[in-house]
């Protein structure tokens, strides 16, 4: 974050009133760097999508790494079958419709509030579903905890509200798994949110002859668009976990800095035996609350936030409480993950002594 143009006090008790707005002019936006970004984030998305939707249409889970299933990251589809590549195009549109309704709520919220911030950047990656997401970077100061909660807010409602909107659409294009197929070690299994559970019971009121309205969940296909709102539901309840820099510690932190700290190191010790138990990667957020923890945003102490946003607060809680999982991505905790990893160490031990006596020897 770049030094603001004007002195920030040692202690936000100092603050009676709202920041002064920034002086000068807001950092010159790189729009070649978020274009290109954008441009690569598309062509990754879809490549993934094309591949959930080649599973999809061949019964098999989207996110499958079955042998029988595409390759993980089709590029030689691009010329080849180039009809496959555009069939990844639901999947694409849906997931960055939702990355860029999470980053454009907080970015226009930063303006609305004279924040400089810049556009979102899209992260390209050739994961199982195309990218890391979208991220802001904030240029200057809050200027009262009113904005930091407005700004703070506005991202995962903007999103939620997107995500809620593709899963009502695509939950009915799913489809039941032929009664032959048991899902095994190469599907990834995912952890249904409450949100998913309380669609699937809706579909089944309002169109009780839908084919998976009586089907249990791990016994439907997602369609990729239902698979991008599960995406969208699980960034959402990372960036709402109460504490550190992320959004929901930024909320908390508007409502009260000393309730902030305090949650924050709660978050952290119950993410440790979530981690333990239930899913490993519980423990890279743990770690990721707890260095966020070290740096606290710099905001007036009054006013504070009342009305009609405590209820949005409470809003917050049910996004949280309705997107969570807690174990994700399947069933995998870290006592299984270290004991599997000692038993690899150990065979490379093995290997290694053998390799040592052989070149003794000889």
């Amino acid at each position: 974050m770049s030094e603001p143009k004007f002195p920030i006090p040692t202690s936000t008790l100092e603050y009676p009133q709202e920041l002064p707005a920034p002086q000068g002019s807001p950092p010159r936006p790189r729009y070649w760097l978020h274009m290109l970004l954008l441009a690569a984030t598309c062509f990754t998305t879809l490549l993934t999508g094309a591949r959930m939707q080649y599973n999809f249409a061949h019964n098999l889970p989207a996110l499958s790494l079955r042998d029988e299933s595409a390759p993980l990251f089709p590029v030689d589809w691009i010329m080849g079958r180039p009809r496959l590549i555009l069939a990844g195009l639901p999947f694409s549109v849906a997931v960055m419709l939702f990355f860029l309704a999470h980053e454009m709520g907080h970015y226009l919220y930063c303006r609305r509030y004279g924040v400089y911030a810049t556009l979102p950047f899209f992260i390209p990656i050739p994961t199982l579903i195309g990218t890391m997401g979208a991220v802001i970077f904030i240029r200057s100061p809050f200027r009262s905890r009113k904005a930091l909660f407005d700004i703070g807010i506005a991202g995962p409602i903007a999103g939620f509200v997107v995500a809620v909107g593709l899963l009502a659409i695509s939950l009915g294009w799913s489809k039941p798994m032929a009664p032959a197929f048991h899902p095994g070690a190469m599907d990834l299994e995912i952890g249904y949110p409450l949100i998913f559970r309380w669609m699937h019971g809706l579909l089944a009121m309002l169109n009780p002859a839908s084919r998976i309205a009586h089907m249990p969940m791990n016994r439907v296909l997602l369609h990729p668009v239902a698979i991008a709102a599960w995406v969208g539901m699980f960034a959402t309840a990372l960036n709402l976990l109460p504490g550190g820099q992320l959004d929901g510690g930024h909320i908390l932190y508007s409502l009260s800095p000393r309730v902030h700290w305090l949650v924050s190191r709660l978050a952290i010790l119950i993410l440790l035996p979530m981690a333990y138990y239930l899913w490993t990667g519980w423990i890279v957020w743990a770690i990721l609350l707890h260095l966020s923890s070290l740096r606290r945003p710099l905001v007036a102490e009054f006013p504070r936030v009342s009305g009609g946003r405590l209820w949005l607060a409470l809003f917050a809680l049910f996004m949280l409480v309705g997107t969570f999982s807690l174990a994700p991505m399947g069933h995998h905790p870290l006592r299984e993950t270290a004991r599997d990893l000692w038993d690899s160490l150990g065979e490379v031990a093995i290997f290694l002594r053998a390799w040592a006596v052989h070149w003794l020897r000889h």
